[in-house]
């Protein structure tokens, strides 16, 4: 055999050896080292790490970094006695590989217990505050105080829950028409407001207008009556002067006048031919 030949078998047996020997432990994970698979010690140090004897001791690998509790949507119950569908996350992590592998075994497993204590928790805390306090005034505290219960209860698992949080809120479909009703009613109630007081205001500027007109009106027909009576002062005073300066023109002028007025092809009038009317026709 030649030399280079078992320089490659002697470093492809040292690379085996090494691996049955050795094994490394990542940034992202922690190690829990079993024998004949009971757990022995968890390693979460990065870097290379020994193993004896080898054939009797294994790993098993657990994340290191956070992870996210994803729920389905529930439906709590609020002090109001209102239903709500709340759809909730929160982000967690093993902190102690070998509790939880002897109490959850997997992340499957740490999932379905979380579900349990987050749900249980936010049922009790939601009960105890009305849908606005969670909807928009105190959701965070309200979060907050979920959290912190739920992670002393995670301990006994090997789980930290950093903190809970809500995704979404919603009604239950059968509350969505009552809710959507009530809104239109509100809505309806607050035109209507809108509507009858522009109504009062409308009649207020009519009944305003209204007195102006008539204000103006009266104005006008006293300034025009003002006009007339002064024009006729000056018709009637242009009259007497006319009358004064030659009363018998002033007599014949004013008989041709009312002839004028009177006298047409469509009127008729029977008198006796000694009348004053007819002085200048004979």
């Amino acid at each position: 055999m030649k030399p280079i030949i078992r320089v490659l078998i002697g470093i492809a047996a040292a690379l085996i050896v090494l691996s049955l020997v050795t094994f490394t432990v990542d940034e992202t994970e922690q190690v829990l080292v079993l024998q004949f698979g009971k757990p022995l010690i968890a390693v979460s140090d990065p870097g290379l790490h020994f193993k004896f004897p080898p054939p009797f001791r294994t790993i098993e690998r657990f994340e290191k970094r956070l992870l996210i509790y994803d729920s389905p949507p529930n439906i709590v119950v609020t002090q109001d006695k209102k239903n709500m569908v709340i759809d909730s996350y929160a982000r967690w992590r093993i902190t102690d590989p070998l509790l939880f592998r002897q109490t959850v075994r997997t992340e499957g497993g740490a999932q379905a217990r979380l579900d349990d204590i987050i749900y249980s928790d936010m049922l009790r805390e939601l009960g105890q505050h009305e849908m606005e306090d969670i909807v928009s005034v105190n959701r965070d505290q309200i979060m907050v105080s979920v959290g912190k219960s739920a992670s002393i209860k995670s301990q006994d698992y090997g789980i930290e829950i950093l903190d809970v949080r809500i995704k979404r809120t919603d009604l239950p479909p059968e509350n969505e028409d009552a809710i959507y009703r009530r809104m239109r009613a509100e809505r309806e109630r607050i035109a209507n407001l809108y509507r009858s007081e522009g109504e009062e205001e409308a009649q207020i500027l009519r009944s305003t207008a209204d007195k102006e007109v008539k204000v103006i009106k009266a104005e006008a027909y006293r300034q025009s009556q003002v006009i007339r009576g002064e024009a006729e002062a000056k018709a009637i005073a242009i009259y007497a002067e006319a009358f004064n300066r030659d009363p018998q023109f002033y007599d014949f002028s004013r008989t041709l006048e009312m002839y004028r007025k009177t006298l047409d092809e469509q009127t008729t009038l029977v008198l006796p031919p000694n009348t004053e009317l007819f002085k200048y026709l004979k």
